[in-house]
């Protein structure tokens, strides 16, 4: 009886030193995250990193690890999650925001990409569904020069307007870009609407929008002119009148403005500005 009990013990003892002593290596996929704004829309990218590892990856037979013609997870373990914070366009396509599985068909020239809504398939690829795509569009692959060991997605290529941005992946020496398009102008407006009467100063902020959104510019004078009456030497609010009195063709109310602006801005210790103001003022002459 002794003998036993002392086994029992033996045992339990031997069991929680195993569950203690777990040995810790590398993933051989890490996991990896990728975040960035589109315009006012988060782009959010999760997913697991497979490495080459002297494997052919993309190609025409079963001897590939990923071979042309076949759904793909697009990464390893559970695939690639997107979340879109706002309603985007995908390629051509509209998605609502929310967060989805990309999955791939990559072939030799051409991928097909699709955005699916059953987020809770994972890596289960037998259980696709195509009633359960989102989206699903057809982009052109690139060569790289340089390999790339570890697959990487990277969101790539943001426009100088915010509003599109690329979602790349790329892999051994392919790479496929899809375009991601985030129309913010909506949200603008309606800020612009609301914090104007909070805020009289997002006024400049909203004169400038409609400067460079090619918008109402008769509205954006008056809306910086109201900003200007609480403070007439404000040297940003003058540089900003001026570009707008210049967009508007009035040149020589243009480089008055200017004038004002550079001198306030020199009262102010304020160079980047007096800088701004002498390269606006050399395209009205």
């Amino acid at each position: 009886m002794v003998q036993m009990r002392s086994l029992f013990f033996l045992l339990l003892w031997a069991s929680h030193i195993s569950l203690q002593a777990q040995v810790i290596v590398p993933a051989p996929s890490p996991s990896a995250s990728v975040t960035t704004v589109v315009g006012l829309t988060d782009v959010k990218v999760e997913y697991s990193r497979p490495k080459a590892k002297g494997r052919k990856i993309f190609g025409g037979t079963s001897e590939y690890v990923v071979p042309f013609g076949k759904l793909w997870r697009t990464a390893a373990n559970s695939g690639t999650k997107v979340t879109f914070s706002d309603d985007v366009k995908f390629g051509n396509a509209d998605v609502p925001k929310g967060t989805y599985l990309l999955l791939t068909i990559p072939n030799e020239k051409e991928w097909t990409v699709i955005i699916y809504k059953d987020v809770s398939m994972g890596g289960d690829l037998e259980s696709y569904d195509q009633t359960k795509d989102q989206a699903r569009l057809s982009v052109k692959s690139e060569r790289l020069t340089e390999r790339v060991e570890t697959f990487t997605v990277e969101v790539s290529d943001l426009s100088e307007t915010g509003k599109t941005a690329n979602l790349q992946l790329m892999w051994e020496n392919t790479s496929v870009k899809i375009p991601v398009t985030a129309d913010f102008d909506a949200k603008v407006m309606r800020s612009i609407d609301t914090n104007t009467k909070i805020v009289p100063n997002n006024l400049v902020l909203a004169a400038t929008y409609y400067l460079e959104n090619g918008k109402d510019l008769k509205q954006a004078l008056s809306w910086i002119n109201t900003a200007l009456e609480s403070n007439p030497e404000a040297f940003w609010m003058l540089y900003h009148k001026a570009r707008i009195q210049k967009a508007l063709n009035d040149r020589a109310g243009a480089l008055a403005t200017s004038k004002a602006s550079w001198e306030s801005a020199r009262k102010n210790d304020r160079e980047d500005f007096q800088r701004m103001n002498e390269e606006l003022q050399k395209s009205l002459k």
